[in-house]
């Protein structure tokens, strides 16, 4: 038998927790293992180890992997201190439904990794078929984000400048914010709530400062035309 502590990336334990995304903790698509796969840093590499995916036909990367580490170099030193890892991973295909999580933070094993998910070719952000409460696309419009309705289906969408912002100022400070705020000790796991307002917090605070990066030339994956167009095609 197994000594738990030997076993860290088990759902129960504390230290195999998942961080992050839009707007709560999730195991999807045994992510824990997946993440467990990742090798744990040797003394000579440097850190955050970069990797992206090939992100599939129907999604692409509105920033590198090379922008999401010069985002983390404009932040204090101290908030990515410990980062091991910053993965663009390749969405999996039982991962599409409206709760699947634009980014993550998962820890354990010596590996710490900020995961960001691509977006839809379409540009398009499913938020449902009914009108979303103002709260809940919020960080969406903050950063430009259109809301539109069209065969019945509520979307949020965005001009590729404004996307690649979000990514970088709303969605990877965020991950940060969760990677400060476990080693700080703000809060425990248990307050999710709080969890998620510190991260949402840090990111509008800090956000800002990555801001350079966000403005640089576009570089990241092709869209379908000009993102946010009504125009483009709906799809399930």
């Amino acid at each position: 038998m197994k000594n738990r502590s030997a076993t860290p990336w088990k759902k129960s334990r504390t230290y195999g927790d998942i961080h992050g995304g839009r707007t709560r903790r999730r195991f999807t698509d045994n992510i824990v293992a997946r993440a467990h796969s990742l090798q744990r840093p040797g003394p000579g590499d440097t850190l955050p180890l970069l990797l992206q995916d090939n992100p599939s036909r129907d999604f692409f990367f509105p920033v590198s992997v090379q922008e999401c580490a010069a985002a983390l170099q404009a932040l204090p030193a101290s908030h990515g201190e410990g980062i091991t890892h910053i993965w663009l991973r390749r969405r999996p295909e039982r991962m599409t439904g409206l709760d699947a999580p634009l980014a993550l933070f998962i820890y354990g094993s010596g590996v710490r990794v900020i995961i960001l998910y691509p977006w839809r070719v379409d540009g398009r952000l499913y938020v449902g078929r009914k009108k979303p409460k103002s709260q809940h696309v919020a960080p969406y419009l903050r950063f430009g984000a259109k809301l539109v309705s069209e065969h019945g289906r509520w979307y949020a969408a965005f001009s590729a400048a404004d996307l690649k912002r979000f990514y970088l100022e709303h969605l990877f400070c965020h991950e940060v914010g969760h990677h400060v705020d476990w080693y700080s000790r703000h809060w425990s796991s248990a307050n999710a709530r709080q969890v998620e307002e510190f991260a949402d917090q840090y990111a509008v605070q800090w956000g800002p400062f990555t801001k350079v990066v966000s403005q640089l030339p576009y570089s990241g994956g092709n869209a379908d035309g000009d993102l946010g167009s009504t125009a483009s095609p709906a799809s399930t």
